[in-house]
């Protein structure tokens, strides 16, 4: 299927740069390697601008028009009903994103860590003065898995951040009495191989998961040089692990986010299976000027409904050619309203 539109997107490990740490472990620091900084024009026409209100009828339209048109997206979403100690949807979540390690991947590890949550806590106060019917909850997204433009030992193109790191890390976000997300790019690994070691840290429930089918490369090629999947049976192999942690340590629902920027990053979404120990969050990653953005969210967010919705915002790409950075009331006219929120 042909998008309708297109994002300007740098094809890299979530920034500019990946990690690239030394054979044989994660105890010495990395060495910031590869950089990429293509960026990838939309050369397609961009749909007509529509505000919330008409994207909201679209379901209800579609499904009453004439001459044999499918059913338009649906929302909200049909699925289980939020279990005790849910976070979504009576909350938004509003993550900071990175490593710290390096500067280059994100806000997370750009400056100091009080530094980093407070700026994290003007972030949330921002957006419960936007929309005062919803609690915000602070989170950091970690990159724990990260993909790397070398082999490494094992050939995997990835490279997993040591134990330490990670609590480092979770203690930060307990610090800002937040949550953390490990967010997971396996390169050419996989889900079945990479999350197992991380689910000492899941079975904590204040400790959630982020995938990204950018970095999937289950179909060849190589991290960055390509953009890689995940099809819906590898979304509920994580659902079914996290379904399981839940049940087996009596946790509140876990959160899985999954990014997303093109159609082909994520197939055969309707068949992602919905539980109630987990819930579901797309995510739109692509990064450029606003209108691009928006356009993006309803190509491959809107358009194909799954349970809920996010959207990043970054501080450096959506800015760096004089474009605004989009304000929480900008992203509030977006149907449906994303739950979670991220910053790069």
């Amino acid at each position: 299927m042909t998008p309708r539109s297109g994002l300007w997107r740098v094809l890299a490990a979530a920034a500019a740069v990946w990690l690239v740490l030394p054979a044989g472990g994660t105890g010495a620091p990395p060495v910031l390697a590869l950089t990429a900084d293509t960026v990838r024009p939309d050369t397609l026409p961009r749909p007509g601008a529509q505000d919330s209100s008409a994207r909201a009828g679209d379901a209800s339209r579609d499904s009453a028009a004439a001459g044999g048109k499918a059913p338009g997206p649906v929302w909200p979403v049909k699925g289980p009903a939020p279990r005790a100690g849910a976070i979504l949807p009576r909350n938004r979540i509003v993550a900071y994103y990175g490593n710290p390690l390096s500067k280059r991947m994100g806000i997370l590890g750009q400056v100091p860590p009080d530094e980093m949550l407070r700026r994290l806590g003007r972030e949330v106060a921002a957006w419960e003065k936007a929309d005062t019917l919803t609690p915000v909850v602070p989170a950091l997204h970690l990159i724990a898995v990260v993909a790397q433009a070398s082999a490494g030992s094992d050939g995997m193109y990835r490279a997993r951040m040591a134990d330490t790191l990670i609590e480092r890390v979770h203690g930060w976000a307990q610090q800002g009495e937040g949550i953390l997300f490990l967010y997971v790019q396996v390169g050419k690994s996989t889900l079945q191989q990479e999350l197992p070691r991380l689910e000492r840290f899941l079975s904590r429930p204040d400790v959630h998961l982020g995938l990204d089918p950018e970095f999937s490369m289950k179909r060849g090629g190589l991290p960055g040089k390509r953009i890689g999947t995940y099809d819906a049976a590898d979304i509920n192999y994580a659902i079914e692990l996290l379904a399981r942690i839940v049940d087996e340590h009596r946790l509140p629902p876990k959160v899985l986010v999954v990014h997303r920027f093109t159609r082909p990053m994520l197939t055969n979404a309707q068949r992602i299976r919905l539980d109630p120990r987990v819930q579901v969050v797309i995510n739109m990653d692509g990064w450029g000027p606003p209108h691009l953005k928006r356009d993006s969210y309803e190509s491959y967010v809107y358009s194909e409904p799954v349970q809920f919705t996010g959207f990043k915002l970054f501080y450096g790409n959506d800015t760096k050619r004089g474009h605004p950075l989009m304000k929480p009331a900008d992203v509030l006219q977006l149907f449906p309203r994303p739950v979670y929120i991220q910053y790069q």
